[in-house]
Order: structure tokens, then sequence, then C-alpha cells
């Protein structure tokens, strides 16, 4: 199902859908917030389908306890856009890098790709900008992204050359203007790098220290992300309303979807119009299912 490399491998994807996500209660009280709503599909749907965009087929979807049953009812099995679905507990949330830990025995010793599940990716050549990373077999690839307010963030620092010196989280004065987004390339290594972390003084295993043993070796690559990029989180209120609007604005001007695994699916050749009208079936109370059976159809 995967789709192989040259080297006899093929990348696994990774969504880290864990957290409590308290940030956004009371909105996130008995819902997950990966399943919140963006416009008008699933916040998970958006990451899921840049790891799609990526030509990774095989995918797990890190969960708590609680909200596990949830996902398995929004994405079933992944079947019906020709992709396998994984899920894996997390049993409390100790750090991004602990996602490398639990997925140990579904990556197998292959590299990955992994994505947070609240984060939004958007912007023409993001494919190849993907197929890039993922041609690199060795080592780890992560993408700097320019923002107004980098200590938020795990901040890039870069020498006078443009050379990565260092990844510094949540500086008090930032080295650059450039955060490091949440999506991760890594090779086969990663679960072996992680497990030699330690624990942050928040007690978490922190993402930044697991770059930072790519970096030491001199093969970690920083793509940065230019001004047609879009790259948005969604932790609070005002940003998941930001996001959501930002779909609405993009998609009622365009006339086409963004982040649809179904639309994704169907381009690929790994579901046929058949599978799609199914679908565009599935939908066809609302423009979501519209869309779908004009795509099954030919006439967008």
């Amino acid at each position: 199902m995967a789709e192989t490399k040259a080297d006899g491998t093929a990348r696994k994807g990774i969504v880290l859908a864990g957290g409590s996500g308290t940030r956004l209660y009371p909105i996130t009280l008995g819902l997950s917030k990966q399943l919140v709503p963006l416009y008008d599909k699933p916040m998970i749907y958006y990451p899921l389908s840049v790891l799609m965009l990526a030509g990774i087929r095989e995918i797990a979807i890190i969960t708590t306890p609680e909200d596990q049953d949830q996902f398995r009812r929004a994405l079933g099995d992944g079947g019906q856009w020709g992709i396998a679905l994984t899920y894996i507990v997390q049993p409390a949330p100790e750090g991004l890098a602990q996602a490398y830990l639990l997925a140990d025995d579904f990556l197998a010793g292959s590299p990955s790709a992994m994505v947070l599940g609240d984060n939004i990716f958007f912007g023409h050549g993001l494919p190849e900008m993907l197929a890039r990373a993922d041609a690199r077999r060795e080592g780890g690839t992560v993408f700097g992204y320019h923002v107004a307010d980098p200590e938020r963030y795990g901040v890039v620092d870069f020498d006078a050359a443009g050379t990565v010196r260092a990844i510094v989280e949540k500086p008090r004065v930032p080295p650059s203007s450039y955060a490091v987004t949440g999506l991760y390339f890594l090779d086969g290594t990663a679960p072996e790098r992680a497990a030699r972390i330690t624990p942050s003084a928040r007690g978490e295993l922190e993402i930044t220290s697991l770059l930072e043993s790519y970096l030491a070796d001199g093969t970690l690559d920083v793509q940065r992300m230019g001004r047609g990029y879009a790259w948005l989180d969604t932790g609070t209120h005002a940003s998941l309303l930001d996001a959501g609007n930002f779909v609405r604005t993009l998609q009622e001007r365009q006339g086409l979807q963004t982040g649809s695994p179904d639309e994704i699916a169907f381009q690929k050749g790994w579901i046929d119009s058949a599978g799609l009208r199914a679908r565009a079936t599935k939908f066809a109370k609302n423009d979501y299912g519209a869309y779908l059976e004009a795509l099954a159809a030919g006439r967008l």
C-alpha cells in the first residue's frame, strides 16, 4: 500500500493528536481538539492531508485513551481514502518526542513524517517541498516559518552564512524570526534517539532535544517556507477562528477545497471515481458532497 522509495523503504506518517486542549475550554470539554471543526471539516483532515500529499499511505494517529473512539468514528481505518490508519494511545502527554517511542513498533525502522494535529499548512508548491524533504533518506528535515512572535516557539538560530547552529525553545531573546513548524521528516533512527533524551525541567521529552541530536551529527536540514506559504496553529479561540476564516476565504474565492483527503486520494489514484462518488453521497446534503461529486464527474 505504501509508496516504496528507491532504497526499499516507505516513509510512514504520524499525526500527534493527543493532549486535552485546555486552552480551548469549554469547546474541548467533550470533544478532542483535533476533531473541532475548522470551517467545513474536522481539524485533523488538514494535517492528515499534508501526509497524504507527501505520498504517505501508512499513518498512525496518536490520541488520548479517552478520545480514541472519537477518531475511529471520524476517520475509520482509512480505506475510504486508500490509506491504512493505525491508532496508538498516548497515556499521558510527555512531550512531542514521546510520539516516536509510542510509534516505535509501528515505524519498525522506517523513516517518518510527523505532523501535529492542530497545524495547518497551505501554499503553492507544498507538494514539491514535501517531496524534497521525503527524498532525504538520512537525517532530518524541518521547516522554518517567519513569524511576528518567535518567542512563542522553537526558534532556529542561523549563523552569518545561513547555516543552522541551534534550535532554541521559546527564547526570551529570539536569535531569529524563524519558528520551527509542527512538521518533522526524520529517518529511521528517530525512536532510538528519542529514547536517549533526558526529560526537560517540565518533565517532557522535548522535540528540540531530538532535533539537536540530528544537528550535532550534521544531518539536520531546515527548509525556509517563503511568503507564499501559510502556517497556522489553532491553540486559542482567536487563532481557531482565524484559521477557519482563512480556509473559508480560500474556498469561497477559488471554488476549490483545502485540506480534503478525499480529493487528494482521488488525484493520486488511491481511490477511483466510484469510491469518490460514494463519499460524495455520504455528504450529499452539503457543499462538500457537491464538490466531490463535481470532482468525480470531471467538472473541476
